[in-house]
């Protein structure tokens, strides 16, 4: 245990710092501080030492020049146990510092050392005769570095991103000071080790159930990040995911009918899925959700009597997800070997009535309201993506695959083995159909209007077939890639 007499207190965040210093009075430590520490604890009736006072020396440089000095830093880092340190100290007249409680200027909003670790500090000393263990201080080291090494890696990648006084899109640099949010049971695979580190659950809080798995958290990612493409909009939406990628999407005015409506396009699918919504869930869907086994249900609120009937099942995970912290979101980064790739998060959504229709025949109205819904859906399917959709619910999807025609004939063998008729559909695709072929074959299926990128060297070939088959078609000039 090592017993408190002296604290240097030098804070920028003040939150809780004023009980904190009179209890650390009330064990007769005495305190040294400096500048507005100094005196927001002074005004609190907080006997203070002024650093000037205690070095023999002023502060110099605005303020920048205070604790630089031997009797601080010998304060600080000369050894009890060491006899020569203790001659050392008593011939320069150091006297031991035995806290330092600071936390750094908010260079990087986020970047404190944390004062919550004020009560569990006070209430250890209180037990311990005014002492700290050995165990709690080596807690505070290792969040004090992880503190500084963040902040200084903040500063780095800042200077990195200057460029002859402007700003590099990306840093010469970049630091990942993440803490661990928690282990997980395992990986993507039980002999693989896994665990969870940042902000997620800044993002979605867990109300009911079992830990999250590592594929539980992939897959809630995925399902917010589709979600988040509905979240203004005036009706209900739900969605159903499964490793990875959406099985299903519906809005209607009602969430009950919102989930009918994306069930009905795969009813093999969502068992053992992921189920997301806009909207409040409640007791009539949570009634109806209950009659297949779910993995993890996920919605802003949770009606209470839906709360309630959904946390009968234990294993069942419920969700609360805050799309406002998910708006902050301005970087995909993926582990490779030896690195990280980091792009700029596909935060963009075009609207298929502002695109250029490349065709003779315009879209139908409905047919553009189709076209908004399905660009929404498909830029959450693995490339190459399409989407055979109505105005309010996703009939068929195909993704993951490795030419454009491909996730078309997937979809359609779908849609027939279901039992859902494509017929007057509308298609949305990721990214350009490079041959005449895709157009051909959502023509067979039933479609009647297409939304793409475009930009294919064979456009006008594409656009004959689709004029051929009376296919209106529109152009957005965005790609989705989503590999």
């Amino acid at each position: 245990m090592a017993k408190i007499t002296r604290a240097l207190v030098s804070v920028s965040d003040k939150n809780g710092l004023i009980d904190f210093v009179k209890a650390l009075h009330g064990f007769n430590v005495e305190i040294l501080s400096t500048g507005g520490t100094a005196k927001a604890l002074t005004d609190a009736g907080i006997p203070v030492v002024p650093v000037s006072q205690h070095t023999g020396s002023p502060e110099i440089l605005d303020g920048r020049v205070k604790t630089l000095h031997p009797k601080i830093h010998g304060g600080i880092l000369g050894r009890r146990q060491d006899r020569r340190h203790q001659e050392q100290m008593a011939t320069h007249q150091i006297a031991p510092i035995d806290m330092v409680v600071v936390n750094l200027y908010p260079f990087e909003a986020t970047v404190v050392v944390d004062p919550a670790d004020y009560p569990t500090i006070i209430e250890e000393m209180r037990g311990g005769g005014g002492a700290v263990s050995a165990t709690t201080n080596a807690r505070l080291a290792r969040k004090a570095f992880a503190t500084t090494a963040h902040y200084d890696g903040a500063i780095a990648d800042y200077l990195g991103s200057l460029d002859d006084g402007g700003r590099k899109a990306f840093s010469d640099t970049v630091h990942i000071g993440l803490r661990k949010a928690q282990d997980l049971r395992y990986g993507e695979n039980p002999h693989q080790q896994a665990a969870l580190y940042g902000d997620f659950f800044r993002a979605i809080e867990q109300l009911h159930g079992k830990e999250l798995s590592y594929n539980n958290i992939v897959d809630i990612n995925a399902a917010l990040f589709l979600m988040l493409e509905f979240i203004d909009d005036a009706e209900a939406a739900v969605a159903i995911l499964k490793h990875n990628t959406p099985c299903g999407v519906g809005t209607a005015s009602a969430v009950l009918e919102a989930y009918r409506r994306a069930f009905s396009t795969d009813p093999d699918s969502p068992f053992g899925g992921i189920i997301v919504t806009n909207r409040t869930w409640t007791l009539d869907l949570a009634r109806e959700v209950d009659e297949i086994f779910t993995e993890v249900l996920i919605a802003p609120e949770f009606a209470s009597d839906a709360l309630e009937f959904l946390r009968k099942k234990k294993n069942r995970r419920l969700m609360r997800w805050h799309p406002d912290a998910m708006r902050q979101h301005r970087h995909d980064i993926r582990g490779v070997f030896g690195g990280l790739l980091v792009q700029d998060a596909d935060r963009a959504m075009e609207d298929p009535r502002a695109a250029r229709v490349a065709t003779k025949r315009q879209p139908t109205a409905d047919e553009y309201t189709g076209l908004v819904f399905g660009l929404k859906v498909v830029k959450h399917v693995k490339s190459n993506a399409i989407a055979f959709v109505e105005a309010h619910r996703t009939l068929a999807l195909g993704g993951g695959a490795t030419s454009r025609v491909d996730p078309v004939h997937t979809a359609r063998e779908k849609a027939a083995r279901v039992g859902i008729s494509l017929k007057g559909s509308v298609l949305a695709s990721d990214a350009f159909f490079p041959f005449p072929d895709g157009v051909e074959e959502a023509a067979k299926a039933g479609a009647t209007a297409i939304v793409q990128p475009g930009g294919s060297v064979r456009d006008e070939e594409v656009i004959a077939a689709a004029d051929r088959l009376n296919l209106a078609m529109v152009f957005t000039g965005v790609r989705h890639f989503r590999h």
